[in-house]
């Protein structure tokens, strides 16, 4: 049995930062343990790649929840990666910080320390800006591209209708302004996605003192007098034991970060036992405070060209292809979310409530709106979507069995609040209102069903309750906070009760941030080594 200074388990967004961060010195020894496998799929590199790896089960979970009863009972289809890279090797690659009162607000909910002062200095640290024409700011690894000179001009009926109806327009999301239309910037360097994969893990794996072992499923973690001493895992088929002299940190992500703390014998003592586990520290917290984004998207027919009239017949595909190949640009370097932004759905609000997204492009859908397939239609068309930025309800992640192969118990609880359903119907009236600018009214050839324009209220929620959908941003299911009685981690992300183990991912944020999740994770793993480090 080896011993290494620290254990992590997940090469995801956030492990693989710590893989390299821990292991910069020189001084100390990490293992990254993931059970999935290294990248063999241009599609993960490719940045519209994400519409082959959306269902591909060689790098994705493809998790389902339970029959949600805000979603008339329906169950939900949940992304999340199985690959070196984790979800953001999988993901639409939009990259937002997320606004300044949401981080203010974890510090106000005991998650001392996150304010907005300190996490910008970390995401500053983080990134390297880089304009349209390739002049840069800061030098951190992850590169934020600016690909407004590169998106489809059907976008411009976007920001005309933003303009119409008095709405505000910003440069960059992740800017001082961070409110109003705008086109997203994602994580890519020279057309390629820029994940943490690429960023941080590919040169930590130079060094003699990281060790990264694929296709590792971890059974559960050591713990011996309230102390993490290491990692039980099956690797190829065999299990094995790895020891960990400092710190073992969990950043398997929302969904299994607290499965693996429950197989361990950490979380709600009742449920344990119900699957004969003897409780190690019983805590009911673990795998609850579960949050989601959820969207709806409203499609139309285009009376002008879109990216549908690219990216469906075999020519236009031919072409993009030939322009990606000679250049990294063009239509397959981008994200499928090309603009969208932060908006107040009444201007009396302190700060915005909803997120948009305008693609000019439409997926091929089954009857019941799900995207079995993500490929575009063979017709000009556009999608309209908007989702509440900060959900009020809260669900759980529990284990099924005390088998760590076994499919989580997902159990979302959404729409449970009043608020929830107050914030539908805000989202969805600022859509209409879009929809009724001079500007997008003449791009509408026609609405494919239903048609946004004519709904009330009531239609409004009844419709979404039928057709949303996650944007696959779950977080807080090992929620930080200085109260153990309330919380799974405390602000220096160790697990209240248990010495040597932490969490790194976004399963420890207190609220979701209010847009995309994939850079605060990013950003929580960065300040997390800083943490680690110190108690060195």
């Amino acid at each position: 049995m080896k011993t290494y200074d620290y254990i992590i388990v997940g090469a995801g967004s956030a492990g693989c930062v710590l893989a390299e961060r821990l292991s910069r010195s020189g001084k100390h020894t990490v293992l990254l343990l993931e059970a999935g496998e290294k990248q063999r799929t241009p599609w993960i590199s490719l940045p519209v790649g994400y519409g082959k790896t959306f269902y591909d089960g060689a790098v994705n979970w493809k998790f389902e929840t339970q029959p949600d009863a805000g979603l008339d009972h329906r169950t939900g289809y949940w992304p999340r990666g199985k690959v070196v890279g984790g979800s953001g090797a999988i993901n639409a690659l939009v990259y937002a910080r997320g606004l300044p009162n949401d981080f203010d607000d974890w510090a106000a909910a005991g998650a001392r320390g996150w304010g907005w002062n300190t996490v910008r200095a970390v995401y500053q640290d983080l990134e390297t800006q880089v304009d349209t024409d390739g002049t840069t700011q800061g030098s951190g690894p992850i590169h934020v591209q600016n690909v407004s000179d590169q998106i489809h001009p059907v976008n411009r009926h976007y920001f005309a209708a933003a303009s119409e109806l008095g709405l505000p327009t910003t440069d960059d999301m992740n800017g001082d302004t961070p409110q109003g239309a705008a086109i997203y910037r994602i994580n890519t360097k020279n057309g390629r996605r820029m994940h943490s994969a690429r960023a941080f893990l590919k040169p930590a794996l130079k060094r003699a003192n990281v060790t990264l072992i694929t296709g590792a499923l971890v059974e559960r973690v050591v713990v011996q007098d309230r102390r993490a001493t290491g990692i039980v895992a099956k690797v190829r088929g065999q299990s094995q034991t790895f020891h960990a002299g400092r710190e073992v940190v969990l950043s398997a992500g929302s969904v299994t970060s607290p499965r693996i703390l429950q197989l361990s014998g950490i979380g709600p003592g009742a449920h344990l036992k119900s699957h004969g586990i003897t409780p190690v520290l019983d805590t009911p917290h673990v795998g609850g405070n579960l949050q989601d984004h959820l969207a709806v998207s409203y499609y139309f027919k285009a009376t002008e060209p879109t990216l549908n009239n690219v990216l469906a017949p075999w020519w236009g595909k031919v072409m993009a292809g030939m322009q990606y190949a000679f250049n990294r640009r063009g239509p397959l370097s981008l994200s499928v979310n090309q603009c969208g932004g932060y908006f107040k759905s009444d201007p009396s609000l302190d700060v915005p409530d909803q997120q948009l997204y305008f693609n000019p492009l439409t997926y091929t859908t089954t009857p019941d709106g799900k995207r079995t397939v993500v490929k575009p239609d063979p017709f000009a068309g556009f999608i309209l979507s908007f989702q509440p930025a900060r959900p009020t309800s809260r669900g759980r992640i529990d284990i099924s069995s005390s088998d760590p192969r076994a499919a989580p118990l997902i159990q979302p609880n959404s729409l449970s609040t009043d608020t929830d359903i107050d914030q539908i119907v805000a989202g969805g009236r600022l859509c209409q209102r879009l929809a009724a600018t001079r500007a997008i009214t003449g791009l509408i050839k026609s609405a494919m069903d239903p048609d946004l324009r004519t709904m009330t209220d009531a239609e409004i929620v009844a419709d979404f309750r039928k057709r949303c959908g996650t944007v696959y941003h779950p977080i807080g299911t090992c929620r930080m906070g200085d109260d153990p009685a309330t919380s799974v981690v405390d602000p220096n992300l160790r697990v209240h009760g248990i010495d040597g183990l932490r969490v790194v991912d976004a399963s420890v944020f207190p609220n979701i941030t209010s847009a995309n999740t994939n850079a605060p994770t990013m950003m929580v793993a960065y300040r997390a080594a800083d943490l680690i480090l110190a108690d060195c």
